[in-house]
């Protein structure tokens, strides 16, 4: 039967992590160690950390790189609540991460004990599901069934509470413990025939790759898909590293990031196969009018589908549903005039972005150093610089944005991408580039960051130190929170009494220094190149991160953009 019995709760915790092959724990215990007692004997990494929010986008990044359950576990009280923000990111990333916490003992509910919190009523908004252990039978069953859910459906954060009573009594576990593979599931016959007929007569299709396509494009099976209706392929900004980027069908990422002339092609398309995208905001910014574009769109639960616009939701796993849709239009060809069109403003696309960046390095050679580097600059040379295998871990700020934009940034065929979701909460791309490099190691992370939210991070520098991760940040100092300043320049006008930025040091390169981390400073662009390529063989070479602080210009917006205008930047005319 492979019945088992463990001295204690956190005894079963530590053998289950072994089960589900979570090399990596990331969190910050409370004063109760059990947990770091029974992982004492095993070859799981605890990542300490030195803020619960940064542990959650740790794992959270760890999730969306791996496809495995990202791991974060906690004290009770104020810790649990520390995380909440970084459980909301994880909600709308749809990464399965399982947060495990101490809780009140049951004798001591109610009597005002020691960071006592309902924490059940404190998370249950943000995860998929929640449960406290008060009785160890019922542990091992709580963690099986969080993992279930974390994995199935929608992926997604859960919290599993083990009061404090638990700890010292033994568990018994019945049985081996169950798989925690996901099960993919495949659509009913009839929406796929009836899809697969609309997607044979459209003539003008799209492409759309979500995030929820990641680790769902085994083979290559997506690009092949396109080739065969000759469709033009987008993805959304999570989306990224799914798709081969050097794909001559290949035209950027969708809504918010996509500008001229790769826009035009959603105004000419009369079919969106949206794979594994829930049509967020970003997703669909600067879409043409929804009743004349309709979208097939395949997700894993009903809770992300879509119906403001004509079209057909297929609940389904992104890979199977694209394999049977394969078979089912067997011997089908494209229009080749789309195809042809297709290309056509990819080519045009490339040589516009090529004039953007030649006009933005033309302005910052004519100005001189003292407005810093053009950030179209610092991509090029940060792509020549690290290997093409590595992963873009990214924020979303204003001059950071710029990555999102292709071709200014490509992952190519090799590249990998991890980016906030819609909740961009400042400094998850920082944190959750730990995660990522623990996740695929040995393979190239690269973090671009804002240096307002690289400045929330930087308590974890001893965090990166000890965890021995070879990650580059790449940190754009525009003097602050450049987002901010702009929406308040629009606002009030240059002479504001208020600011956000100010042109003073940053105070990094101490604290890099003082963690045994390597650290650059880039004021003029033609040391550019020469110290990118220093930096990223120090992390390779020693194994530890760098931090390359880069300085640039408040007035460099990213591409087709003239500017923050409130959620969003404000469009150019073209």
């Amino acid at each position: 039967m492979n019945d088992r019995t463990y001295p204690g709760a956190w005894h079963a915790v530590a053998d289950h992590l072994h089960h589900l092959g979570a090399g990596v724990v990331f969190g910050l215990p409370g004063d109760d160690m059990d947990l770091l007692g029974a992982l004492e004997g095993t070859d799981t990494r605890f990542v300490l950390c030195r803020d619960q929010r940064n542990a959650l986008f740790m794992a959270t990044g760890y999730a969306l790189a791996s496809g495995r359950p990202g791991i974060c576990a906690v004290g009770k009280g104020p810790a649990l609540t520390n995380t909440l923000t970084g459980v909301l990111e994880a909600a709308s990333a749809a990464a399965p991460v399982v947060l495990i916490a101490g809780g009140t003992a049951l004798d001591r509910l109610g009597t005002g004990a020691f960071q006592e919190l309902d924490q059940l009523a404190a998370v249950r908004p943000y995860v998929k599901w929640a449960a406290r252990v008060d009785h160890p039978d019922r542990l091992a069953g709580v963690l099986e069934k969080a993992v279930a859910v974390a994995v199935n459906g929608t992926p997604g954060p859960v919290y599993v509470e083990i009061a404090e009573q638990t700890a010292g009594e033994p568990v018994t576990r019945v049985g081996p413990w169950r798989s925690a593979a996901p099960q993919r599931q495949t659509p009913d016959p009839e929406v796929l025939r009836t899809t697969a007929d609309a997607i044979a007569a459209a003539r003008r299709p799209l492409l759309l790759v979500g995030g929820g396509a990641r680790h769902r494009n085994a083979d290559r099976l997506l690009e092949a898909f396109a080739e065969r209706l000759g469709a033009a392929i987008f993805t959304t900004a999570s989306g990224r590293g799914t798709i081969a980027e050097d794909h001559p069908l290949f035209c950027g990422v969708s809504g918010l990031y996509t500008v001229a002339p790769a826009d035009r092609l959603w105004r000419e398309s009369d079919l969106v196969i949206a794979l594994g995208s829930r049509l967020e905001e970003t997703a669909t910014f600067g879409w043409p009018d929804a009743a004349g574009l309709p979208v097939i769109q395949v997700v894993t639960g009903e809770e992300s589908l879509v119906t403001g616009r004509p079209g057909t939701g297929v609940l389904g796993d992104v890979g199977r549903t694209v394999a049977a849709w394969s078979r089912l239009l067997d011997g089908h060809a494209g229009d080749t005039a789309w195809t042809e069109r297709v290309h056509a403003v990819r080519e045009a696309h490339a040589a516009r972005a090529a004039e953007r960046a030649a006009a933005a390095d033309a302005a910052a050679d004519a100005a001189g150093p003292a407005t810093g580097v053009p950030v179209a600059r610092v991509l090029s040379a940060l792509a020549g610089a690290v290997p093409e295998t590595r992963v873009l871990v990214q924020e979303n700020g204003l001059q950071d944005m710029w990555s999102y934009f292709y071709p200014h940034w490509s992952c190519g065929a090799l590249g990998g991408s991890v980016v906030p979701s819609e909740q961009t909460p400042l400094g998850f791309g920082a944190a959750a580039a730990v995660g990522v490099a623990l996740a695929e190691p040995g393979r190239p992370v690269v973090a671009v960051v804002g240096d307002g939210a690289f400045n929330l991070f930087r308590s974890e520098l001893p965090t990166v130190a000890d965890a021995g991760v070879a990650v580059l940040y790449v940190v754009l100092d525009n003097g602050g929170y450049g987002w901010l300043q702009t929406n308040l320049d629009r606002v009030s006008g240059t002479g504001s009494r208020f600011a956000f930025t100010a042109d003073r040091p940053t105070g990094s390169e101490g604290l890099a220094g003082a963690y045994g981390l390597g650290f650059w400073r880039v004021d003029n662009p033609g040391d550019l190149h020469g110290v990118l390529h220093t930096a990223w063989q120090h992390c390779a070479d020693n194994n530890t991160a760098g931090v390359v602080e880069v300085r640039v210009s408040l007035a460099d917006s990213p591409p087709g953009t003239s500017g923050a205008g409130g959620d969003f930047p404000l469009r150019e005319d073209e």
